[in-house]
């Protein structure tokens, strides 16, 4: 028991004097220099003379500029506290097309900032008999479809504008719209052409959606439903054809072309490989009927004899969610030497032949179903393949001026009456979905590039 006693006396000293120590040294500590009690807020953030809103709790400050505003040099106007500085430059122009971040420095102290620009649309509304048009800024065009039997000759669109916009033709105008027309939107900054095209569905032809759901209603894959959606709205005759039908005996005869978007799996479902299925569509297409194959659905050129064996898509892949993601590029395609080819026509163009279908900042699953030329399948180039598939190859991706690397769009037949068309690209996408965390993907600017490609092909399938 002595022992112990004497231990516990001695490791009680030591504690003793190890919080002595302590606290010689916290009286001897000198914090005279440091500067904590200062402003780091910005108190006042414009561009051009107009005021951002500042949200101090996270940082963000969100400026709303006119239509036409540059933002790409711009010098921003701010307060900051006594004695702060920051990390941005105000001396020479900034870039606010996107996202831009400094931070403000006063004595000890610091704070982050975001400043988001936006460019108002000048037009933010446009409607005829109180349908609402699809407005792309980008593009500069506004696409409605108004329903069958609208008399195009003389309509009245009611336009919703910006402040500080003034429009041409002006909102309330009779106005033809057989064909297109140029509207001009001015403001004391800039002006802009916006093309306007009016559409009722194309009627007198028969153009089936075909699907491994039992009906229209029953499809579950956004994408496949996205798509029949805008079939229906745009062809009077539209039709959905079930693979279960077919297997039933469906006529099929008196069906212009039939559309297969298969975007739910990489396989092809066991039911398009049933005998009964493939010597159908096998028959009618013998018989002067169409097809048009997109995404996934581009395999079946294969189970249909429409290619020598294997001789099918080499290269499909793609992301189901909760994959997927943004990618900060656009995707789009090479149709160089087929400019005047009838599918292509009417396409918002970047270059010469080339277009975008699926914008930048888009969520995306890139469902791909294609021909890679180069290494793979013995194809070496476009006439390799030409030579082996007995297609005509029209498109590549964006950077193959030659489309000697990726077939992306072909189609068969004899020069004067194709009748089967395949789109294989992951960036022919008809719909963005939410990421993994429920958060809605930026709207795909390019999606009229989609319809008016899908529109062609099967026009041009049909023969119209």
């Amino acid at each position: 028991m002595k022992k112990i006693i004497t231990k516990s006396v001695i490791l009680t000293g030591l504690i003793m004097g190890l919080l002595v120590s302590l606290l010689s040294c916290e009286d001897s500590f000198d914090n005279s220099d440091l500067k904590i009690n200062v402003p780091v807020s910005v108190t006042a953030f414009s561009i051009n003379g107009t005021p951002g809103t500042i949200d101090q709790q996270t940082g963000q400050i969100n400026v709303a500029l006119p239509f036409g505003t540059n933002v790409t040099s711009v010098v921003p106007q701010l307060t900051l506290p006594e004695g702060a500085t920051i990390n941005l430059d105000l001396s020479t122009p900034t870039d606010f097309t996107s996202a831009v971040r400094f931070q403000v420095v006063n004595g000890n102290l610091f704070k982050d900032y975001t400043v988001n620009v936006t460019v108002s649309s000048p037009i933010i509304s446009f409607k005829i008999n109180n349908v609402a048009g699809v407005i792309n800024n980008s593009a500069k065009t506004i696409n409605l479809i108004l329903p069958e039997g609208t008399d195009l000759s003389a309509l009245q669109p009611i336009i919703e504008l910006s402040e500080g916009v003034t429009i041409t033709p002006a909102s309330g105008t009779t106005i033809d719209f057989s064909s297109p027309v140029a509207f001009t939107v001015t403001n004391a900054i800039a002006s802009a052409v916006y093309t306007v095209t009016v559409s009722v569905p194309v009627q007198g032809i028969e153009v089936a959606f075909l699907g491994t759901a039992a009906s229209r209603g029953a499809i579950t894959n956004m994408d496949e439903k996205t798509a029949c959606d805008w079939l229906f709205a745009n062809y009077s005759g539209a039709r959905y054809l079930s693979f279960d039908e077919i297997v039933a005996g469906a006529e099929l005869s008196t069906i212009d072309a039939i559309w297969w978007h298969f975007d739910s799996a990489q396989t092809l479902p066991t039911i398009a490989t049933n005998p009964t299925v493939t010597a159908a569509l096998v028959a009618y297409r013998a018989g002067g009927g169409n097809l048009l194959l997109t995404t996934f659905a581009s395999q079946y050129v294969d189970a249909l004899g429409i290619v020598p064996p294997g001789k099918g898509p080499n290269n499909v892949f793609g992301d189901f969610l909760p994959a997927g993601g943004v990618d900060s590029n656009s995707w789009g395609m090479s149709f160089m030497g087929h400019e005047d080819h009838p599918i292509f026509q009417g396409l918002e163009t970047f270059q010469t032949g080339k277009a975008n279908l699926l914008q930048g900042g888009t969520f995306r699953l890139n469902h791909t179903a294609w021909w890679f030329l180069p290494e793979w399948g013995g194809y070496n180039d476009g006439a390799g393949w030409r030579s082996q598939t007995g297609g005509t190859n029209l498109a590549s991706e964006a950077w193959d001026d030659a489309l000697n690397g990726r077939v992306t769009i072909a189609e068969w037949g004899d020069a004067e009456d194709a009748n089967v068309v395949v789109i294989s690209m992951g960036a022919y996408d008809w719909y963005n979905e939410t990421d993994a965390s429920g958060n809605p993907s930026q709207p795909n600017a390019f999606i009229t590039n989609i319809q008016t490609l899908t529109q062609n092909s099967l026009n041009y399938l049909i023969g119209q």
